[in-house]
């Protein structure tokens, strides 16, 4: 029976669970969360984690080149890199050739830390029922939808 309170909907209108950016938000939601159990031992963030992944890949990093790999703003790095100093897990420092530019790096804390968090990976591939040659597959498809759209 129709609830005449209830709004028709019509055939064009969007449904949300049928649209991929709900899907890909909800996923990346609920990732995210899954890794907070993994992290909150090392006293670690999804984002501080993901800064420490980048820097053991390549340091020193200016705050615009980390920026560009983690598509984050300097404006939301920034304070997030200060904490971590506070923390000791980075340095951050002036480019002697560039004084605009801010140099940062991991702390042997930083990498002891960083030591411990590269089992995280693993853990969470164990976690999502993919393998590990699925995982690159998603990963791969996403960061090409990530690519068009930037």
């Amino acid at each position: 029976m129709h609830d005449p309170t209830q709004k028709q909907r019509d055939s064009d209108t969007p449904v949300l669970r049928e649209q991929l950016c709900f899907a890909l938000y909800t996923a990346s939601h609920h990732v995210i969360r899954a890794y907070r159990p993994l992290l909150d031992p090392l006293g670690l963030t999804y984002v501080q984690y993901l800064v420490i992944i980048v820097l053991r890949e390549q340091s020193p990093l200016s705050v615009g080149e980390m920026g560009v790999h983690l598509h984050l703003d300097s404006g939301t790095l920034t304070p997030l890199l200060k904490r971590m100093e506070s923390a000791s897990l980075v340095n951050r420092t002036r480019d002697p050739d560039d004084e605009r530019r801010v140099l940062v790096e991991l702390t042997e804390d930083g990498e002891v830390l960083g030591d411990k968090a590269a089992e995280i990976a693993d853990n969470m591939l164990c976690n999502i029922d993919l393998s590990r040659a699925e995982a690159q597959q998603l990963r791969n498809r996403i960061m090409a939808l990530v690519d068009t759209l930037t």
